[in-house]
């Protein structure tokens, strides 16, 4: 490991408390002797303004909103990334119904992010960074304009493809206009799947962005009983899990329907998001709440353990837009790394990975019965998921960060040469 003083600030529109995949990319280049800055959003009460991680990250955050800093701030808790899950008892239920937008609080809101945009460039250009990574398009413009003014080069990560994307559809205009402008100026370019990168030099006549798939780092958590024993499960079931944000157009409500035609499992959903009310909401209505549970987001350092305490990883996305149909998501490479039998929605990228390393059933997408069907086959068959589970553990050798991460260290060699030298 080459160390020196080169400084890579990252940039993310979240709080960066449970982006693996923001997470991986600044531990590895940080493993590589580079000094990495992430600059994130910071929630008063919930997050500390600057902290460090483990190994050395350095994480740098900013108020959503300029009116938070007149509040009286709750106790700010500094700890180590992941390492532990902070329950606040003031944090809303996942199942209360969302709040109402009127146009003044739209109005607040799009002046809080101007607000919030305009530090998070003073902050990376303060940085003195020799490189500025941006993650995702909403952050794109943001730092482009910092790397103008600090005349560095710019890495553009491109986690979805955003012009086609659940929630994206209002601003589609505006984010291929932007993607449009900005991306051919990167240096260097990344997305998640072989499918993304042919979109995206296709769409902007770029070189093919490198792919780094959403996989995660190699782990060593045993089966255990964790899920059952938190929820206090009765009956030996299998538990049917599905890990992630609970978001429209991902087959949720369909996994729950599911649940009905198959009576003699547990379906645990681990994760929140804006469907919570209506997941909770339709389980009760359907009778099923001693048998559809519902986990709040939890650590990222915890959540191998949930994963390898349950028996089948369930991806049931639908192709409700592009970047669905392209996608093969991190729940999948969860579940394999985890050694679950899969039951994936038959996309194309998701379709590949099952297939080539025979991980489970695919099912067409947004077809609720061949769901249900092939989650009770299953259910059914300890044998078939013994198959698919030590297919699985065989998979989760090639299929993980570790087996991809030179990409994005040789990607900055050629950015920063005289680090490598």
């Amino acid at each position: 490991m080459k160390i020196n003083n080169e400084v890579i600030s990252m940039i993310v529109w979240n709080t960066f408390q449970h982006d693996a995949r923001v997470l991986k990319e600044a531990q590895s280049l940080q493993s590589e002797g580079y000094q990495v800055l992430v600059h994130a959003l910071h929630t008063p009460g919930h997050t500390a303004e600057f902290e460090i991680l483990s190994n050395g990250v350095k994480v740098s955050r900013v108020a959503r909103s300029p009116l938070w800093k007149l509040r009286n701030k709750a106790r700010t808790q500094t700890r180590q990334y992941g390492s532990t899950c902070v329950i606040d008892q003031s944090t809303p239920n996942p199942a209360a119904a969302p709040v109402p937008q009127t146009p003044f609080r739209q109005l607040l809101k799009l002046i809080a992010r101007l607000w919030t945009h305009f530090f998070l460039v003073v902050r990376l250009v303060r940085s003195r960074p020799a490189v500025i990574h941006a993650h995702d398009v909403n952050v794109l413009p943001t730092a482009w304009l910092a790397s103008v003014i600090a005349r560095v080069p710019l890495v553009y990560d491109a986690h979805e493809i955003s012009t086609d994307r659940e929630g994206y559809k209002a601003f589609r205009g505006l984010v291929g206009w932007f993607e449009k402008c900005l991306m051919p100026r990167a240096v260097g370019t990344i997305t998640t799947t072989d499918a993304r990168a042919k979109f995206f030099a296709r769409a902007y006549g770029i070189p093919r962005p490198l792919v780094l798939q959403n996989r995660p780092r190699v782990s060593s958590a045993e089966n255990s009983h964790r899920i059952r024993d938190e929820l206090s499960l009765q009956e030996t079931w299998p538990i049917v899990l599905y890990q992630g944000g609970l978001q429209p157009g991902r087959g949720l409500p369909r996994l729950v329907e599911a649940a009905v035609s198959v009576p003699n499992a547990y379906f645990v959903f681990i994760g929140g998001g804006r469907q919570a009310h209506e997941l909770h909401a339709l389980a009760e209505q359907l009778g099923l709440n001693d048998r559809v549970k519902f986990i709040p987001t939890v650590a990222l350092s915890e959540l191998p353990s949930y994963t390898a305490s349950a028996d089948i990883g369930v991806q049931p996305i639908e192709n409700t837009c592009l970047n669905h149909f392209t996608t093969d998501s991190n729940k999948l490479f969860e579940y394999v790394i985890a050694g679950l039998p899969v039951v994936a929605s038959q996309l194309p990228e998701i379709s590949k990975v099952v297939r080539e390393h025979d991980l489970g059933l695919l099912v067409p997408e947004s077809d609720t019965q061949a769901l249900a069907n092939a989650i009770q086959q299953l259910v059914d068959d300890p044998a078939l998921r013994e198959r698919y589970r030590a297919n699985a553990h065989k998979a989760a050798q090639s299929l993980n960060w570790e087996a991809q991460e030179q990409g994005l260290l040789d990607l900055y060699a050629r950015i920063l040469p005289a680090h490598s030298a």
